[in-house]
């Protein structure tokens, strides 16, 4: 798989995940303000990919101007994140990088501005390393969960291309399928920004993965058929009782698990979940631009005039969830208890 981004130079590079799988190009980043936007504006996507960008976004923004001194340093940062946690409301790793610097900028006492400079990147180094070192862990844990000759159905992207490298939904199959126990994943194309029809589909085609796209409205009809054996999607923040948000939809196909008596998994690193929220109903929803829905691949399909709606994500409830894969295990019928119990908080 190609880097989903990388620092090179004291330059970050992003992949342009809006041109996939067309085009492979590389969006350069030399200050934060150019991470804002790359978040802001979905060339780069998936909660922990986007924590790993903030990581150096705020890495990049050290090395914007010579600082006076260590305070004036500790004050620009500080604005930094804030700007950087303003890209996007829902995805909770956003704000949990951004705060992992803070921690080590705060917790700094040399003198040095060179030298917290230095431990800024040290820090978002290893944001970036132990991401695919945890997904793989993720990996290990779900593909426990499974049977041999499993067909799984995925929503959205939550693969190597919404992480630093590996995924965490797609890190379980990727596992599996090492294992030989993936026959066949079901692809839902994620309308209304097609992540499943224009970069999962991608990724397991370059892992030679067995793999077919669907449209989102016929995931009922094959649960009918008896062809699908479980659910694996990602997710962008989890509450502290286990309601999750995930992309538009991922709800629906729940409540299609839920009656289908289908497995429903959510694969996430415990970085994703938010213990200060006792439920998903505390979970701000990110609303996007309407020409989203009625544009593709800046194609008016709509009528001009016609009003659109596009919250990008929903909540699904604990209850609808069989199991949350995390590094530290896997949560089995969710709940504040067993989350804290597996999480070790």
């Amino acid at each position: 798989m190609v880097k989903t981004l990388y620092l090179k130079n004291n330059v970050l590079k992003i992949l342009d995940q809006r041109l996939l799988p067309s085009k492979i190009i590389y969006i350069v980043c030399r200050n934060h303000k150019d991470v804002y936007y790359c978040i802001k504006d979905m060339a780069v996507r998936g909660a922990p990919a986007i924590g790993v960008a903030a990581g150096y976004g705020m890495y990049l923004a050290s090395l914007e101007k010579e600082f006076k001194d260590l305070k004036d340093l500790k004050d620009y940062l500080g604005k930094a994140g804030k700007y950087l946690v303003s890209a996007r409301p829902t995805a909770i790793n956003l704000f949990w990088a951004i705060e992992r610097i803070n921690k080590v900028v705060q917790l700094f006492n040399d003198s040095l501005v060179q030298e917290l400079i230095a431990v800024i990147k040290t820090e978002a180094d290893k944001i970036y390393q132990e991401d695919i070192l945890i997904n793989k862990k993720i990996g290990e844990n779900g593909a426990k969960l499974l049977r041999k000759n499993s067909t799984l159905l995925t929503h959205c992207n939550a693969g190597a291309l919404a992480t630093a490298g590996w995924g965490t939904a797609l890190g379980v199959i990727r596992t599996a399928h090492k294992k030989g126990k993936i026959k066949l994943v079901y692809v839902d194309e994620t309308r209304p920004y097609l992540q499943g029809a224009r970069l999962t589909s991608w990724e397991l085609l370059q892992e030679k993965i067995p793999c077919v796209l669907i449209t989102d409205n016929m995931a009922g009809y094959f649960m009918s058929t008896g062809v699908i054996d479980g659910v694996i999607v990602g997710a962008d923040r989890i509450a502290a009782n286990g309601d999750t948000a995930n992309k538009i939809g991922t709800y629906s196909i729940a409540v299609l698990c839920k009656y289908n008596n289908i497995p429903f998994y959510v694969a996430a690193p415990s970085s994703t979940f938010d213990l200060t929220i006792s439920d998903g109903k505390k979970i701000k929803i990110e609303y996007r631009n309407s020409d989203e829905v009625t544009f593709i691949n800046k194609k008016r399909i709509a009528p001009v005039g016609v009003k659109a709606l596009h919250p990008a994500f929903d909540v699904t409830p604990h209850n609808l969830i069989t199991a949350i894969i995390t590094e530290k295990g896997v949560i089995k019928n969710p709940s504040k208890e067993r989350i804290k119990k597996i999480l070790g908080v």
